[in-house]
């Protein structure tokens, strides 16, 4: 028996989808850890110098896979579908093309026609799939999208809603379904190189499927890993000047004052609530100073604004009111810590503290569409679209806020803060919903 009968064709053929899974997931590793290169994944707002490095940064080494399987005959490193695919999922179609084009050029050169069209197809594919659907579903995309696979089919069957991991999964399915049937249309001569499953086996076509998708979702998921890492990391510089200003800025010197104002005023006509408030004031600075937690669950952020709440309300008597409408299923939704209180602290010092007669303060969380919705509304003053402006731009508790949200969740998660004058404000922020059983640390 010589060497060339060891293995069968089902055999080599799956070896050589194993190789190139290895040999994508090592290139994207390499890939980023180049500073340049990182930056891009991380911003979502590229100019075109950046996405001409991304072009190059993937199109090069993957050309250098295609020209090895045209002069050595080594076919795991030709991810021409793969390549062209992600670059335009992750760049835009334009990228996408840049990089179908570089992988698509060599083989012209060996007689393959139809690679340089189907490469450059694939970019614009991939692109095209990038401007229709949320960009944060594109970063979601991961090799275990299969395991939820029936579930995710059966839910957008049954609601009639698009859903993008199965939009996702799809497509280079479809691709790699275009070019097997392409490859064998033209395979004598030989125009378009696939992968070709032997004659009547269909379990290896779906294994070819299935490695095409890894392939494009690998990726992905390193890379994602890699843009988790750097809001982590920035999200600890914002917790360590938080951490430290937090007496300053958020509990600032003016409630303090006020506080023990009304603590002095009640020590002798009432000297139970002064003390009751003595305790509370210790615990809320208490629990702020050695609070290091940077996640925690809505409950405990409901549990830690508690004490503050309570000292506002004996400080104002029955001028201000408040009000909770809290669902229960969002609870054990985890959140960043410390992100009520300066929401509260806004509401009560902008809109009810200057308002004659007091108001009314209304916390509310709720569920919409996979994100926890946490607003808190009070019937204050209200602002004018200056007021507004300026709230965000330079008030420290909200801009913070806003700021901790931003590097955390990405651009798209953000303060809504609306106002009428004379009527009140409203301040919200939809953060995803993440279980308690999932809890992120940093």
């Amino acid at each position: 028996m010589d060497g060339s009968q060891l293995l069968s064709l089902e055999q080599i053929l799956l070896t050589t989808l194993v190789v190139k899974l290895a040999v994508m997931a090592a290139l994207a590793t390499m890939l980023v850890r180049y500073r340049r290169f990182r930056h891009i994944l991380i911003f979502e707002r590229r100019a075109w110098p950046d996405r001409l490095v991304f072009s190059l940064a993937l199109g090069i080494p993957l050309a250098a896979g295609v020209a090895s399987r045209l002069l050595l005959g080594y076919s795991a490193a030709d991810l021409t579908l793969e390549g062209s695919l992600l670059a335009g999922l992750i760049a835009g179609p334009y990228a996408g093309a840049t990089v179908g084009l570089m992988v698509g050029v060599p083989p012209l050169f060996t007689g393959e026609f139809i690679s340089l069209p189907f490469a450059v197809g694939c970019g614009f594919a991939g692109g095209g799939l990038r401007e229709l659907c949320p960009k944060e579903s594109i970063w979601h995309f991961s090799p275990f999208v299969f395991t939820r696979l029936p579930l995710r089919v059966w839910q957008m069957v049954r609601s009639f809603q698009v859903d993008w991991q199965v939009m996702l999964l799809l497509a280079p399915v479809g691709l790699e379904l275009l070019r097997q049937g392409l490859g064998f249309r033209w395979s004598d001569p030989h125009r378009l190189f696939h992968l070709a499953p032997p004659e009547g086996s269909a379990w290896t076509l779906s294994v070819i499927l299935l490695a095409t998708v890894l392939a494009v979702a690998t990726p992905i998921k390193i890379w994602n890993n890699a843009r988790i890492e750097h809001r982590l990391e920035e999200q600890e510089k914002l917790l360590l000047a938080a951490r430290i200003d937090a007496l300053s800025n958020q509990i600032n010197p003016h409630f303090l004052f006020n506080t023990l104002t009304s603590i002095s005023s009640l020590v002798r006509t009432q000297p139970n609530t002064a003390r009751m408030l003595i305790t509370k004031l210790s615990g809320l600075l208490r629990r702020l100073m050695r609070s290091t937690d940077h996640f925690v669950t809505l409950r405990e952020e409901l549990q830690s604004i508690d004490e503050y709440l309570d000292i506002e309300a004996i400080r104002f008597g029955p001028q201000l009111k408040v009000n909770k409408r809290i669902a229960p299923e969002t609870l054990d939704v985890v959140v960043p810590s410390m992100i009520l209180q300066p929401l509260i602290e806004n509401s009560i010092k902008h809109g009810i503290s200057r308002k004659i007669g007091g108001g009314q303060i209304t916390i509310s969380t709720s569920l919409r569409n996979g994100h926890a919705v946490i607003e808190v509304q009070d019937n204050g003053l209200g602002m004018n679209e200056e007021g507004l402006g300026r709230a965000l731009a330079v008030g420290i508790g909200l801009s913070n806020v806003n700021e901790r949200l931003r590097t955390i969740y990405g651009a798209g998660c953000q303060l809504k803060l609306t106002s009428v004058l004379d009527q009140g404000t409203s301040v919200s922020v939809e953060i995803p919903e993440l279980t308690v059983a999932e809890r992120v640390t940093a």
